[in-house]
Formats: structure tokens, C-alpha cells, sequence
């Protein structure tokens, strides 16, 4: 039964990833192409040295750390959206691939991770996922995982400003571990105590503060990255409950079958 529960949900994170790269083309992908042009506007005059405080800055930001690195590959909205032309002439943005095609790439093993993920979630607390029951998981696997964070850390165009990366990183991986957590007793426990509890320590990573720029000034304008902001979430809660809904259906038919 264990082997057919993760089978359904690496079967349902696959269909919620390409149904993911659908949403993110038509919604999130001309958002960031706008955002671009604001991000690669200069100023007419001699280009600066490649020693330049800001260009090293880009630099660091073109080589994240490994955490970053397993993050994004885990995260629906993937930053193989951003910078595709900066090394076009290389043959693309991902191992030579092009923007859609790496995006559908990242998307597919980000959906066979949060399918798995959320089928080891259900094991743990032996709460099965049905297709009664599916759209629910994938709306807590929502709020845990990006609206939660969001309060503090929200999703963010190319070229707007942000604190350091591996403070940005320890926030947002602390922010999703207090939520599971503040969810689990919120909606799988009974008693109050445990429900207050569970507010708690949502409202906790938000009481300490997320990190925040020193400087937010931004080429890009700021209805643009609410925009984002918005069309983000909004596809991430999508590709949630298709993940919860689909997952349900195939262990119930898993359930019918055997």
C-alpha cells in the first residue's frame, strides 16, 4: 500500500507540474519578461569595469549556494524564467536547454517532490489522501509552503531588492517548518490547547521578522511585482490542489483495485 500511495504521488506531481508550466506561461512568464526590460535598461554612457561593485553583486546572485540551488529545484516558481538572454548564445539557460523547455524540466521534479513530500506527510499522521479529502491537503500544502512565507517573504521580480540569500534562506526554510507544524495541530488535533498552540507558532517566524533590504529602491515598479506577487500564488494554489485532487483520485483507485 506504501508503494502505491508514492507511486500515485509522483504519478499526480508530474500532471500538477506540466499543468504548472501551462499557468505560469500564460500568467507568471509575461510578468517576469516585463520586469526584465526594467531590469536591463542602462544609462547611455561608457560601460563600467568588470571589477564593479554591482556587477559583482549580479555575480553572486548568477551562483547560488547549494541550499539555493536544491530550494529552487523544489520550488514551482523557478527561476528558470529569468535571464535567458544574458547567455542565449550558449545554447540556453539550463543544460543547454531553452526557457520553456528547462521550466518544464524544474516543474516536473518539483511536482514528483511535493507529490512525494505530501505523500509522506499523510503517512506520518495516517490521514490517507482521497479524492474527498485531496483539494484540502493541497491548500495546506499551500498555505505551509508559499502563503505562509509570503506574509514575510514575498515572491519576488528580477530586479527587485532583496537581503542576503542565505539569510532570505533560513527565514523562509524556518517559516515552512513552524507552519507544518502550527497546521498539523490546527486542523488534525482536537484539542484547543493544541489549536492555540498551532497559531502560535505560525505567527512566530512573522513576530521575529523576515530579512528585509537595507535598500528598496527598484528600477522595476512596485504594481508590477504586487502583480507578480498575486499571479504567483495564485498558480502555486493551483498546482496544489490539482497535486492534493489527483493524488486522491489515484489512491482511491489504487484502494478500488486492490
Amino acid at each position: 500500500m506504501i508503494v502505491k500511495t508514492l507511486l500515485a504521488a509522483l504519478v499526480a506531481g508530474l500532471i500538477a507540474g506540466v499543468f504548472m508550466t501551462a499557468a505560469q506561461e500564460l500568467r507568471v512568464v509575461p510578468l517576469i519578461l516585463h520586469a526584465e526590460e526594467y531590469e536591463v535598461k542602462e544609462p547611455a554612457a561608457e560601460p563600467p569595469p568588470a571589477s564593479t561593485e554591482g556587477q559583482q553583486q549580479h555575480s553572486s546572485l548568477d551562483r547560488p549556494s547549494v541550499i539555493g540551488e536544491m530550494l529552487s529545484a523544489l520550488s514551482p516558481i523557478t527561476p528558470a524564467y529569468a535571464h535567458e538572454g544574458e547567455h542565449e548564445e550558449e545554447g540556453g539557460i539550463m543544460f543547454g536547454m531553452s526557457r520553456f523547455s528547462g521550466t518544464l524540466l524544474a516543474n516536473l521534479v518539483a511536482g514528483a517532490g511535493f507529490g512525494l513530500l505530501l505523500a509522506g506527510a499523510s503517512l506520518v499522521f495516517n490521514y490517507p489522501i482521497t479524492l474527498r479529502n485531496g483539494a484540502l491537503w493541497g491548500a495546506c500544502g499551500w498555505l505551509a509552503i508559499h502563503l505562509l512565507p509570503a506574509i514575510g517573504l514575498p515572491p519576488e521580480l528580477p530586479g527587485f531588492p532583496a537581503a542576503d540569500l542565505h539569510d532570505r534562506q533560513i527565514w523562509w526554510m524556518a517559516a515552512i517548518l513552524f507552519s507544518v507544524a502550527g497546521l498539523y495541530l490546527i486542523v488534525l488535533r482536537d484539542e484547543i490547547l493544541a489549536k492555540i498552540i498551532g497559531l502560535v507558532l505560525i505567527a512566530a517566524p512573522h513576530a521575529y521578522g523576515a530579512p528585509q533590504p537595507s535598500d528598496i529602491s527598484s528600477p522595476v515598479p512596485a504594481v508590477l511585482g504586487a502583480e507578480f506577487a498575486v499571479a504567483a500564488l495564485a498558480t502555486t494554489l493551483a498546482f496544489w490542489i490539482v497535486l492534493g485532487v489527483i493524488s486522491g483520485y489515484l489512491n482511491d483507485r489504487f484502494l478500488k483495485s486492490a
